[in-house]
């Protein structure tokens, strides 16, 4: 199972590190091998079959690629080449959720990717606010980005970023809370992150932060994970380290940006574009990936610039896949939430489905949306731990 977690480790290592490259083969390489891992796993299991582990979370993560065959099939879509193309992106996700319910049953296993995780997030963190300000633009100080500041690692764009790190920050805060030992680590590699983020001048990113550690310590506390006073001492060591770093790189232009007098300009538009389109659209909307070819036609501004999504993906989904898509969306996260809330570092799954009101982080970068789905795997094996306990000490 660890040999598992290193090769899933390292796939989404390289699918971070190539975030930034808008050629198709990057991507596609991780998807063929997601589907040749899948296929492998498939192969076994008719040759040496073994029990396959299910979820019910599987049902509406299922329906999204279902959904999107079905417009295929009946022919409502604007534009078949970019639903096959969003059809192929939900399978890898729907590949790695069910792969990973397969190899991380074992609590070691799902530890050890957790702690990856962890460094991962912190050396990224590192990487990303030495090279913001040092690299003029440049990926890696070696290619150019199109940008001449704020480019953050390998992510071009603040937004996605600050989803990446809201996965992150969780997941240390968690271990700072759970381990004496490592706890004053964790918090130093938590504070990174954040001040990362406020260095990076996401709005959003940064509330979302904040929200993020109160309720993983509300919650640490409310369910007795710790003792109050090992809250305080967390906390206090979290904010003295973030304090410290978000002095040195700054936090001026995340306020200056806080101050703007509309900073829903623009949004707003897209919003109230992407609701007239929904009520065009209703049942089938106008089919997955196709918002941006749908959107001219109701566009209430025209800047000279392609507007690529909605910057909201829950709005984008319910116009490209109709109430239905965005009603197993819904149940997705109704169906996580508790679980989320249980394992405090699942928080981060929440806050991500919370920055999609406001930015399009999933539908941006299929990456965020693999790294997204691996960690709901693991939620989702946690979850079904929970249940066996449950069940153990109220047998019916």
């Amino acid at each position: 199972m660890t040999r598992a977690a290193a090769a899933l480790a390292a796939l989404l290592s390289y699918a971070v590190l190539t975030i930034w490259i808008d050629k198709r083969w990057a991507w596609s390489l991780f998807q063929c091998a997601v589907f040749a891992w899948f296929a492998g796993w498939a192969a076994l299991q008719i040759r040496r079959p073994s029990p396959i582990v299910a979820s019910i979370w599987l049902v509406p993560l299922s329906a999204a690629p279902a959904w999107g065959l079905l417009q295929l099939a009946s022919g409502r879509t604007m534009y078949r080449w970019q639903t096959w193309n969003s059809v192929l992106t939900w399978a890898t996700w729907l590949a790695l959720f069910l792969l990973v319910l397969q190899f991380f049953q074992h609590s070691d296993a799902r530890h050890w990717f957790l702690r990856f995780a962890l460094y991962f997030g912190f050396a990224l963190s590192v990487l990303a606010t030495v090279q913001m300000f040092t690299s003029h633009g440049k990926i890696f100080w070696l290619f150019p980005s199109g940008y001449s500041d704020f480019v953050l690692g390998p992510f071009v764009s603040r937004d996605a970023y600050a989803a990446f790190m809201e996965m992150m920050l969780p997941i240390a805060l968690w271990h700072a809370l759970r381990s004496r030992r490592d706890a004053l680590a964790a918090c130093v590699m938590a504070g990174a992150m954040f001040a990362s983020v406020v260095a990076g001048a996401s709005r959003a990113g940064s509330v979302l932060m904040c929200v993020e550690v109160a309720a993983v310590l509300a919650l640490a506390l409310g369910r007795g994970m710790v003792a109050p006073g090992a809250v305080a001492r967390g906390f206090a060591k979290f904010a003295a380290v973030a304090v410290l770093f978000i002095v040195i790189v700054g936090w001026q232009t995340l306020w200056h940006r806080f101050l703007q007098p509309d900073p829903y300009a623009g949004r707003r538009e897209f919003v109230l574009s992407s609701v007239a389109m929904l009520r065009d659209h209703p049942w089938m909307g106008v089919g997955l990936g196709n918002w941006p070819r749908a959107y001219p036609a109701y566009a209430l501004f025209d800047d000279g610039t392609y507007v690529n999504q909605a910057h909201n993906d829950w709005l984008q989904w319910a116009v490209e896949g109709g109430a239905p898509f965005f009603l197993a969306m819904l149940a997705l996260v109704v169906l996580a939430f508790p679980a989320a809330v249980r394992s405090s570092w699942g928080v981060g799954l929440l806050s991500v489905w919370v920055h999609c009101l406001v930015e399009y982080p999933l539908q941006q970068r299929p990456v965020l949306g693999a790294w997204f789905f691996v960690l709901l795997g693991l939620l989702a094996c946690s979850d079904r731990r929970f249940e066996r306990q449950h069940h153990e000490r109220h047998p019916q």
